[in-house]
């Protein structure tokens, strides 16, 4: 397998998971601007490596596994640290359903390729809004402070929860694709 530059930033993703997370346990006061600066990187990775892969025409079937699975990671240790500072239903429950609707869509596309109908649950238009909305909720919520008079972290409930609707919803879409299928 030859390591491609879009793979390389996957790759590099899948690093700063731990980082992101030893970032997060430092103590005040750069442990907002770190663990921003490192999801941010990490975000901008997400979009970049899909972007190169297309662009320069060096999709690979590694890389269609792999990404996803950082992207998963990375945000699923993003929401964990989260609820730990965030303690309450307000972040709980948005993180648990993010959360459970991943795990839950990569299992049910994963069986629907071992039937051989994985383009019937794509990633959709849906699934990039929801990610760019879940992507900037994370984003406020780790800074934890307001910015430049914007009060971050009221803003970032905000968008969670529009995440976590977001969510739901695509989950019931794929589902009703599937279901489709399968009868």
């Amino acid at each position: 397998m030859q390591l491609t530059l879009p793979t390389a930033l996957t790759l590099l993703r899948i690093v700063l998971i731990p980082v992101l997370g030893l970032c997060f346990l430092l103590p005040p006061p750069w442990t907002n601007i770190l663990t921003v600066a490192v999801f941010a990187a990490a975000a901008i990775t997400d979009w970049l490596d899909g972007y190169l892969a297309r662009r320069l025409g060096q999709s690979s079937d590694f890389g269609a596994f792999l990404d996803p699975v950082a992207d998963k990671l990375m945000v699923a240790v993003a929401l964990v640290a989260l609820v730990a500072v965030y303690p309450g239903l307000w972040m709980a429950v948005p993180a648990a359903v993010i959360i459970g609707r991943e795990i839950a869509v990569s299992a049910l596309r994963e069986w629907m390729a071992e039937i051989g109908k994985r383009a019937s649950v794509a990633v959709n238009q849906l699934g990039k809004v929801k990610t760019v909305a879940q992507m900037a909720a994370i984003l406020m919520l780790l800074y934890r402070e307001p910015l430049l008079g914007l009060p971050l972290p009221q803003i970032g409930f905000a968008l969670i929860a529009v995440a976590a609707l977001l969510t739901l919803y695509s989950a019931y879409i794929y589902l009703r694709a599937a279901l489709q299928v399968l009868e």
